[in-house]
């Protein structure tokens, strides 16, 4: 999608701070963390959000956790915990219309956390 900041990102039009990439996959530093360690992993597929994943999608879903796994270990969090997110729509504070985990990591979390 041409208007969408995260496809910019995936195509390199928009740089980022990139901590992971794959074929199916892309993982940056947020430019506004909410944390020490606040990792966006988005899949290059354009999927608006969680209700419009297909079942052409679950390859990629089910990656996420390894990619985090990964992620995590790479910055030093595995053993400290970090947070792994998913927002879906506006009231659940979804920014950027395109799916996305917010892995945060780096300081104590607190709960509930909205």
């Amino acid at each position: 999608m041409s208007s969408c900041i995260f496809c910019k990102i995936v195509t390199k039009e928009i740089p980022a701070d990139i901590v992971y990439e794959d074929e199916r996959v892309i993982a940056f530093k947020d430019i506004h963390p909410q944390a020490p360690i606040h990792v966006l992993i988005i899949p290059k597929k354009h999927i608006p959000g969680v209700m419009d994943i297909t079942p052409e999608d679950t390859v990629f879903c089910s990656n996420v956790g390894l990619v985090a796994r990964q992620i995590a270990q790479k910055e030093g969090i595995d053993q400290s915990g970090f947070r792994l997110v998913i927002n879906n729509g506006p009231n659940a504070g979804q920014a950027v219309a395109h799916l996305h985990w917010h892995l945060l990591g780096g300081r104590k979390m607190g709960w509930p956390p909205g």
